[in-house]
C-alpha cells in the first residue's frame, strides 16, 4: 500500500504555496511602478520579505518551504508573460467572474496570447536558487499549468497570426515546461507544483454551457486535449522530480470563480494525468464530497485541503480529524496528507485575512498533521 514517507514530499502537513505580501512589500512594488526605485532596490526588498517568510514558515513546522510567490503580482505571470513572452494578462468579468462569501464580484485576469511564448532561457531557476540558500528543509517551486493558456477563452484567447495552427502552441509549451523543468532540477530542485485550474472547471455545467458556446467541446478538452497536453509537458521530467499538481476553482482576494465536486473529472486527473500528488480544495461544500477519491491509484497520493485560505476563522481540530476520518473511508490514510485548500495569495492583494491569522492557520496544520499521522509513522519506523 502506497505512504507518503515523512521525509519525502509532500509532507504530512503541506501548504499550497503563495503567502500573503507584507506592507513594506507592497510598497517596494508600488514604488518600482512609480519609477521611486530601481530594479535592485526592488530585488533587495524583495529578498528581504522571503528571507523573514523562510523562517516564519520554518518556526510554523513546515519542511516545504516556498518564497510565498513574492516575485509575482499574479501566479502565472511571470512563467507566462515575462518568462515565455507573448502573453499579456487582461481582466474578464462579462462570462465569469470571481465571487466571495458576500457576493462581492471581481474580474478574472486572464493570459491571453498574443505572440510566440519561447523558452530561450530558465524562468525560475534564479529563485530557487535563492530560496534553497536561506532554508535547510525542502523547497518548492509553484508553476502555472499549460492548459492556462488555453482553456479559459479558447480559440479566441489564442492569436492566429501567433498560431494559425494550434498545435504549434502546444509544441511551444512542451518545449518550455520540458526545458525549465530540467532547469530547475539541475539546479537541485526535487519538488514542483503545477497549479492547475481550468480541468475542475470542466465540471462545472456553468462552464461546460460557455465552452459550447464558443464552440468547443468540453468532453474532448478533458478527456483527450487536457490530458495530452499535460503529459506531453511533464511526461519526461527527471524521476527523482517530485511533481504535485494542485487542483483550484479559483482564488483572488477570498474569492472563487467555480464550483462542483472532483466526480466529472477525476478519473482523467487521479488516473490519467502522470504526477505524484495532488493537492485537492475540500474546504468547503463547493468541492463537493470526497467519493471521488476511491479513483486514486494506490501510489499516488493527496493532500486534503481542509483547511480555509480564505477565511481568518480557525477551524477546531476536532472537526478536521473527522474530515481526515470521512475521507480515509475512500483512500488509505498513509496516501492523505494535511494542507490550507489554497495560497493565500494567489494574487498579490492576497486574501481577506491578517498574516497572523494565515500562519495560525498553518501551525493548525502541521499541529494536526502531527497528531494524525505522527505517531503511526514512529511506530512503524520503530517496528521496521
Amino acid at each position: 500500500m502506497a505512504a507518503i514517507p515523512p521525509h519525502n514530499p509532500p509532507f504530512r502537513a503541506d501548504h499550497v504555496g503563495s503567502l500573503l505580501r507584507p506592507p513594506e512589500l507592497h510598497k517596494a512594488r508600488q514604488d518600482f511602478a512609480d519609477d521611486k526605485i530601481t530594479a535592485a532596490e526592488l530585488l533587495l526588498a524583495e529578498d528581504t520579505a522571503i528571507r523573514r517568510v523562510v523562517a516564519l514558515q520554518e518556526e510554523a513546522g513546515l519542511q516545504s518551504i516556498t518564497d510565498g510567490e513574492f516575485r509575482r503580482d499574479i501566479f502565472y505571470g511571470d512563467f507566462f508573460c515575462k518568462g515565455l513572452g507573448g502573453a499579456t494578462i487582461y481582466e474578464e468579468m462579462e462570462k465569469f467572474f470571481f465571487i466571495d462569501h458576500e457576493g462581492r464580484k471581481i474580474p478574472v485576469p486572464i493570459a491571453k496570447v498574443t505572440g510566440r511564448m519561447r523558452w530561450l532561457e530558465p524562468i525560475h531557476v534564479d529563485d530557487f536558487k535563492f530560496l534553497q540558500s536561506i532554508t535547510k528543509r525542502t523547497p518548492k517551486i509553484t508553476i502555472p499549468s499549460p492548459g492556462l493558456m488555453y482553456f479559459p477563452s479558447g480559440r479566441d484567447g489564442v492569436s492566429s497570426q501567433a498560431y494559425p495552427d494550434l498545435d504549434l502552441l502546444w509544441d511551444d509549451l512542451t518545449f518550455a515546461y520540458q526545458h525549465e523543468f530540467r532547469a530547475l532540477h539541475q539546479a537541485g530542485c526535487r519538488y514542483i507544483q503545477i497549479d492547475e485550474v481550468p480541468v475542475v472547471m470542466l465540471g462545472d455545467p456553468n462552464f461546460r454551457e460557455g465552452v459550447k458556446a464558443r464552440g468547443d467541446d468540453p468532453d474532448f478538452l478533458l478527456n483527450k486535449l487536457y490530458p495530452e497536453v499535460m503529459n506531453r509537458c511533464i511526461g519526461r521530467r527527471p524521476p527523482s522530480l517530485q511533481l504535485s499538481m494542485h487542483i483550484c476553482r479559483g482564488n483572488n482576494q477570498s474569492a472563487w470563480v467555480s464550483a462542483g465536486g472532483y466526480d466529472p473529472v477525476a478519473d482523467v486527473v487521479f488516473n490519467q494525468v502522470d504526477v505524484n500528488s495532488y493537492f485537492l480544495e475540500y474546504d468547503t461544500a463547493r468541492s463537493g464530497t470526497f467519493e471521488p477519491l476511491r479513483l486514486v491509484p494506490k501510489n499516488k497520493t493527496v493532500v486534503l485541503g481542509i483547511v480555509s485560505s480564505k477565511l481568518g476563522q480557525l477551524e477546531s481540530k476536532d472537526s478536521l480529524k473527522r474530515r481526515i476520518d470521512e475521507a480515509s473511508k475512500f483512500i488509505s490514510l498513509d496516501q492523505l496528507a494535511l494542507s490550507p485548500q489554497c495560497g493565500f495569495a494567489s494574487t498579490a492583494p492576497g486574501n481577506r485575512l491578517t498574516e497572523q491569522e494565515q500562519f495560525a492557520k498553518l501551525r493548525l496544520v502541521v499541529e494536526v498533521a502531527r497528531e494524525v499521522w505522527g505517531e503511526r509513522e514512529a511506530s512503524a519506523a520503530a517496528a521496521g
